[in-house]
C-alpha cells in the first residue's frame, strides 16, 4: 500500500522543515510553511462546518493555494474539488451543480465564471484568502481517514460529452508517491518542474512527485519555451513533465540556437501520442533521460511507463520508441477483445484494461456509467486500442473511437500521425475518418504547416503511398492554422469531426 501523501508532508515538516518544498513566481514555501498553511485552512474549513466528505472547489490559475487546500482536505477528509478554468461559464454552472461544493475558492479574475453558478459560498483568493486562513488555528486537525475515503473529485475533459467527476481516494492517489520513488528516481534533493494545469492528473498527480520525497517543486502555468529555460536554469530543474505538444516547441527552440536546458536531468512525457520524429529530435536536443507516462485521470495518473533504458533512437531496442512500456509492478493490465472479451494473442489490438489499487472508486453519483467503466471483476475498461509483444511492451494504436473503417478494413489514424510528423513540413497533424461513397470512411489528414514552403495535398498523399498501405492512406488533406485542444493539450478530434461534417455538408 501507498503511504499519505499528508503523512509524508508531515514526515518532512518534521525532519527537514526549512527544506524548500514549493515555488511560484516569488514564493518560496518550506515543508513546514505547507504543512502550517495547510493546518491552518484546515481548521478554517472546520469553522465553517466542512468536515468528512464534503467538497471543497477551487478555480484558480497554477499557485500555492491548490496545494494547501489538496493537503487541508486530506487532513480533515474532505474532497478537494479543482476547477477547469479554461471552460466556459455555462460548463463551470454544470460541474459545480453536480458536485455541490459547500466553498469555492476562486481568483479575482476568474469571478465572471461563475455568474451562471448557485453558489453556497465563496471566498477569493488573495489577500482575503490569506486573512481568514491565518487567522485559524495551526494545529494540524489530524482527524482519522481510511485509505479508500475520498480525496480528490477531478473532472474529465469532456471530450467525448459532458465531463464526469472521477473519484479518487487516499490510497488511489498516493501511488504517485511509490511511482516517484520506485520507478522515476526522485528524491530528497529533486528539483520538479510543473508546468500542468492542476486541475489535471498530469498537474496535480504529477506535481506531488518530488514533494512525496522531500524535494522541490517549482509551478509555472505557461511553458513557453524560453520561460522553461530559465526556469530550469534557475531553480536547477532536475525533473520535468511536459506533453508531445510543448515538447515539440521545446525542441524548436533549442535547434533554433535558443540555449539547452542545463542540468534538465530526467523528462517525462505523456498525456497524448508524440511522434516518434519529435521523440528522436528531443532526445538528441536534450541529452537527458527520458520516460513515457501512460494513465488517465481515471487511474490516478501513470499505470503503464517506458523507462529511461528503453530510449535508446540507434540501439537494438529501438523500435521500443513507439511503445509506453510495461505496467508499474502493482498494476494489472489485460488486452480483451471488446466484441467477445476474450484475451487477445501478443501482437493483435485489443482495448487496453486496468485493474490496480490506483484505479478511482467510480464516476461521482453516476453508478450506471460506473458499472460501464469498471467490470464486476475491477477491471476498467479503458476505451484505448493497443497490442502487446512478446517482451511485454504495450503498444497504443488509437482510440477504438476514433479507429476508421474503411472497406471493410481497420485504420489506426495514430498510425497515419506519427508517420507524417517525420515529414520536415508537418509541425501537427491530425486524421479522422470521412464519409467516402465507395467504401463507407476514409482517412482526411488535417495539417499544421511548419515554415513558410507549405507542401500540397498531393504530395503529402503520396507520402504517405509511399510509407504505408494504399488503404490507410489519406484521400484528401485539409491545411488549418491550429488543431482543436483542450486544456491539457489533448486532440480534440469530436470538434474536428463536427468541423469537417459543417464544411462538407
Amino acid at each position: 500500500m501507498a503511504r499519505h501523501l499528508v503523512d509524508l508532508l508531515r514526515h518532512f515538516a518534521r525532519h527537514t522543515p526549512e527544506a524548500p518544498c514549493l515555488a511560484h513566481e516569488d514564493t518560496l514555501l518550506n515543508f513546514a510553511d505547507m504543512d502550517r498553511r495547510s493546518s491552518q485552512l484546515a481548521n478554517a474549513l472546520l469553522a465553517r462546518g466542512i468536515g468528512a466528505g464534503d467538497r471543497v472547489a477551487i478555480l484558480d490559475r497554477t499557485s500555492p493555494a491548490s496545494y494547501e487546500l489538496f493537503f487541508a482536505c486530506a487532513k480533515i477528509g474532505a474532497i478537494m474539488m479543482p476547477l477547469n478554468w479554461r471552460l466556459s461559464a455555462a460548463e463551470i454552472a454544470g460541474i459545480l451543480a453536480d458536485g455541490t461544493p459547500a466553498l469555492i475558492l476562486v481568483a479575482r479574475d476568474l469571478m465572471a465564471l461563475l455568474d451562471q453558478a448557485a453558489l453556497p459560498g465563496r471566498i477569493e483568493l488573495g489577500a482575503a484568502y490569506s486573512a481568514w486562513r491565518d487567522a485559524a488555528d495551526d494545529a494540524d486537525p489530524a482527524m482519522p481517514h481510511a485509505a479508500d475515503d475520498p480525496l480528490l473529485l477531478l473532472y474529465t475533459s469532456g471530450t467525448t460529452g459532458a465531463p464526469k467527476g472521477v473519484v479518487l481516494t487516499h490510497e488511489s492517489h498516493a501511488y504517485n508517491g511509490r511511482i516517484a520513488a520506485e520507478a522515476w528516481g526522485f528524491a530528497s534533493g529533486s528539483v520538479n518542474l510543473v508546468a500542468m494545469p492542476l486541475f489535471h492528473i498530469g498537474g496535480i498527480g504529477y506535481g506531488m512527485m518530488a514533494l512525496s520525497q522531500g524535494g522541490h517543486t517549482v509551478l509555472m502555468q505557461q511553458p513557453e519555451p524560453a520561460a522553461v529555460m530559465e526556469l530550469i536554469a534557475r531553480h536547477r530543474v532536475t525533473h520535468a513533465f511536459f506533453v508531445p505538444t510543448v515538447i515539440q516547441r521545446l525542441v524548436d527552440h533549442v535547434e533554433r540556437g535558443g540555449g539547452a536546458a542545463q542540468g534538465l536531468q530526467h523528462m517525462i512525457y505523456g498525456a497524448a501520442p508524440i511522434g516518434e520524429s519529435v521523440l528522436r529530435r528531443a532526445i538528441a536536443a536534450f541529452g537527458c533521460r527520458f520516460t513515457h507516462a501512460y494513465g488517465m485521470t481515471e487511474t490516478s495518473g501513470t499505470v503503464v511507463t517506458l523507462l529511461p533504458d528503453d530510449h535508446d533512437p540507434d540501439g537494438p531496442v529501438r523500435h521500443r520508441l513507439r511503445s509506453c512500456g510495461k505496467p508499474l509492478p502493482w498494476v494489472d493490465l489485460a488486452l480483451i477483445d471488446p466484441a467477445t472479451g476474450a484475451p487477445v494473442a501478443n501482437g493483435a489490438v485489443g482495448e487496453i484494461r486496468i485493474r490496480s489499487a490506483m484505479t478511482m472508486a467510480g464516476y461521482w453519483r453516476k453508478p450506471a456509467e460506473t458499472a460501464a467503466a469498471v467490470t464486476a471483476e475491477g477491471w476498467l475498461c479503458t476505451g484505448d486500442a493497443a497490442s502487446r509483444d512478446a517482451d511485454g511492451y504495450l503498444y497504443i494504436h488509437d482510440r477504438y473511437k476514433d479507429m476508421i473503417v474503411s472497406g471493410g478494413e481497420n485504420i489506426y489514424p495514430a498510425e497515419l500521425e506519427n508517420m507524417f510528423l517525420a515529414h520536415p513540413q508537418i509541425a501537427e497533424i491530425a486524421v479522422i475518418g470521412t464519409p467516402h461513397p465507395r467504401w463507407g470512411e476514409s482517412p482526411r489528414a488535417y495539417v499544421v504547416a511548419r515554415g513558410d514552403t507549405v507542401p500540397t495535398e498531393a504530395e503529402l498523399i503520396a507520402y504517405a503511398r509511399e510509407r504505408l498501405a494504399h488503404y490507410k492512406c489519406p484521400t484528401s488533406v485539409v491545411f488549418v492554422s491550429a488543431l482543436p485542444r483542450n486544456a491539457s493539450g489533448k486532440l480534440l478530434k469530436g470538434e474536428l469531426r463536427m468541423l469537417d461534417r459543417r464544411q462538407n455538408a
